[in-house]
């Protein structure tokens, strides 16, 4: 075989087939193409034409207002508007409270509390609490045995529409006590003075009651409550009228 026919036969076993060299290089998908260009590059490579990216979601700002009707403070409104209307009621009463102090303090007084001396005399405060609830005891206690006694305390501790209000309240335990021979017992327990001034008090008085019958050996026991208008005669505390709330 001479040089130049070798030659040929050589070219032609390494040269592609024909119709191989005629075939169109074979396209890649797109996403292919995308995701080595990112793996190179670190870059997210453009969308094609006609797609774009969804843009992301706007957050609201804290604090920001909304559709609550909300402020700044993220409180809503109308918990704003009931604390403001709170604040102004409470201004509006102290300043109610101040125009009536100083409209009496120009006025030169007219208000009763300003003459009651249980305010501020601690002393008279203790004799007024004092005497009451020793003519309360005395006059709310009957013993069958000496029922006079108790007429004793009445005509001294008692004055005025309180005599007859001590008969009515208790007439039926003097009719009753003889037979059922009952000894009723009074002990103040506490007692505050509302009013005081001039000779004159009102005093709210509590007290614990024990009722015996000494002939079955029966005791009940039971809470009071009165109200008392008590004056100072012949430096005695006298209760002049007895409020028993009905």
């Amino acid at each position: 075989m001479s040089t130049t026919r070798h030659l040929i036969n050589r070219r032609r076993r390494t040269a592609p087939p024909a119709e191989e060299a005629r075939k169109p290089a074979r396209r890649q998908p797109a996403a292919a193409v995308r995701a080595r260009t990112r793996s190179r590059t670190g870059a997210r490579p453009a969308e094609p034409a006609g797609k774009q990216p969804p843009a992301p979601a706007r957050r609201p700002r804290p604090g920001a207002r909304g559709r609550t009707g909300g402020d700044r403070t993220g409180a809503p409104t109308s918990a704003r508007g009931g604390r403001l209307a709170a604040a102004l009621g409470a201004a509006a009463v102290l300043l109610g409270c101040f125009a009536a102090f100083a409209a009496v303090q120009a006025s030169g007084g007219g208000d009763p509390a300003a003459d009651n001396a249980a305010l501020v005399d601690a002393p008279l405060t203790s004799e007024v609490k004092g005497g009451v609830g020793e003519a309360v005891e005395a006059v709310f206690s009957v013993d069958y045995t000496d029922l006079d006694e108790n007429r004793r305390a009445a005509r001294t501790y008692l004055t005025g529409k309180a005599v007859a209000q001590h008969r009515a309240m208790l007439a039926d335990v003097r009719e009753q006590a003889p037979s059922q021979k009952l000894v009723l017992s009074t002990t103040v327990t506490d007692s505050a003075v509302e009013l005081a001034g001039g000779g004159a008090a009102r005093v709210l008085v509590f007290a614990d009651q024990r009722n015996t019958r000494t002939d079955t050996d029966e005791t009940s026991y039971g809470a009071a409550m009165v109200a008392v208008d008590a004056v100072k005669d012949d430096g005695r505390w006298r209760i002049s009228h007895i409020d028993t709330f009905g």
